[in-house]
This record gives structure tokens, sequence and C-alpha cells, in this order.
């Protein structure tokens, strides 16, 4: 879930050796273990997977590129790369930003134009994030699978799993999370896939900042410099709670890995086949 908050950066950029280097040395334990942690743990990758890298120009998903760069020259499983970005609308300045990023790093961007921000401009002005993110997401299916990937990957961290937690809860009255793949529900033969669930916002911040490198922010000319104010608040409120528990965005991330289903008043599946609470009692009385 790409910030709209800009990561000012106040020093010339490193050599491209360096900005590499440091993914598997300086910030090795807080970048490139977790990205391959996650990997491994949600089997993520698999031989002969042609996967579509989708970048923004944001610091999320420049972390994204690299550490796949990183993965593909280290790794022995076989693996193709596709670098996808889509132009909904650009200002210039942002797609100069978003080329001139993608050249320094040596990420070989495939840009597809699309008219996004316009049509969310004219349809859901007052709430354009949602309705923007999922457009999106819709026309990055379609073009990868045109250039024949079998996946998307996605930059979405750690703190975008918490926050969507609770934003769910808090708003929607639900508790459903991000997943770490998914097949996509109208495009055949592809999968959605989130191999950074394990990395930190604070550290793709701290790489960025030590890089040098500028990264654009949502770039969005529907409400330019803000984003959602719920999401917004959810990340102040999570803020104030570490400071009475430091822990508590693990903590949130956890409960998603921990839910017992005898203790719920009740779930479904795709909004389909709720079972009720009486169920579930009935159901744990038999088993006795």
């Amino acid at each position: 879930m790409q910030s709209c908050e800009t990561i000012i950066v106040n020093k010339p950029k490193l050599p491209l050796a360096d900005i590499e280097k440091s993914i598997t040395k300086t910030y090795k334990k807080d970048l490139f273990v977790p990205f391959v942690k996650a990997i491994n743990e949600y089997q993520l990758i698999e031989p002969g997977d042609k996967i579509a890298v989708a970048i923004s120009g944001g610091k999320d998903s420049l972390i994204l590129a690299k550490l796949f760069q990183e993965l593909k020259r280290h790794n022995k499983i076989d693996f193709e790369l596709i670098f996808l970005s889509m132009d909904p609308g650009f200002r210039k300045v942002n797609r100069e930003l978003l080329e001139s990023n993608a050249a320094y790093l040596e990420i070989p961007l495939i840009i597809k134009e699309s008219e996004i921000f316009d049509v969310i401009g004219k349809i859901a002005k007052e709430n354009p994030c949602y309705m923007c993110a999922r457009m999106r997401r819709g026309f990055l299916y379609k073009a990868a699978l045109d250039l024949g990937c079998n996946k998307l990957a996605l930059g979405h961290h750690f703190n975008d799993v918490i926050e969507t937690t609770l934003m769910n809860m808090f708003y929607n009255g639900r508790f459903s999370t991000m997943v770490p793949k998914i097949e996509a529900d109208n495009f055949e033969g592809i999968e959605l896939i989130r191999p950074m669930m394990f990395i930190k916002e604070h550290d793709i911040a701290r790489w960025i900042k030590h890089s040098g490198i500028q990264a654009m922010n949502c770039g969005c000319t529907v409400v330019a410099e803000k984003t959602s104010s719920k999401r917004r608040e959810i990340k102040a409120l999570i803020n104030q709670l570490k400071k009475d528990q430091p822990d508590v965005d693990q903590l949130i991330y956890n409960s998603a890995t921990n839910v017992n289903l005898e203790a719920i008043l009740g779930y479904h599946q795709n909004n389909k086949n709720k079972v009720h609470f009486n169920q579930i009692y009935e159901e744990r009385k038999k088993k006795k």
C-alpha cells in the first residue's frame, strides 16, 4: 500500500554497487532475510515462474525490485522477472522521477499507459484511494498476463498488513487481513504474491535514505499529497499504542496467525456459507 508521505533525502545518491551491496550487508537482517523468509514460508516462488514485479516508483516497490534482483543472483530456483509499471496519469515530474530512478537502479521497466487518475477524478473524487487501488490492480493483472506472467508481486509490507487488519475491524466490522498469496478472482492464470510481508516500513525508509534515492510519493493527481484519512488514523493509533506496548504491532500481526475458530462468534469464506456461533458450538459438542 504505497504511502503518500514523501521521504525527503538530503544526500547524494550512492553508487549503484554500494546500494545493492547494502541489501545483503547493512540491511540484510531487516530487508533481505525477511524477504527470503516470506518466500520460503509461504511458498511464493516455484521453478518456472514468470513474475511481474509491480513498480509504482515509491520506496516500497523500488526495494521490492532490488530484492528480487538480488534473489535472482543468489537463488537456485529458475524463475523469470518482468518489472512492470503503470502510468495512471502521472504529472510529468513524477513520470520523469520514475524513469530516472529505474534507470539509475538498473531496473528494466516496462511502462504501460492508462487513464485511471482521470477516471477516478470523475467517479470517486471524494474517496478515491480504494477504487484507485482496485482499478490499478486489475490493470496490472491484465498487463502481466499479456506479458506471459503467472504471478504479480506487490510491495505490501508488514505495516500494510497490520493497518489493513485494524481498518477492516474498525471501519468494516470484520476480521480480515492481507494474505501472502491469492489467486486473482477475475483473471484466470495469475496469482498475486506479497513477499515483503515480514519487512517493516521504517526499515524500508532507512534504506531509501541511505541510498540517496528520492522515491516518488503515490503520485496521485486526484488528492495530491493526501492519503487515506482512515489509514492515517490507524497509523497514528498504532504509534500511540506502541508507547505503552512496544510490541503491539507484532501482536496485531500475530493475531491473524492465531485465530481460534472455537472462540469467535462466526466466520465465512468470500461472504458465502456464513457459520454462526450456534453451529460452531454444536459441532464442538459433537466432538466431545
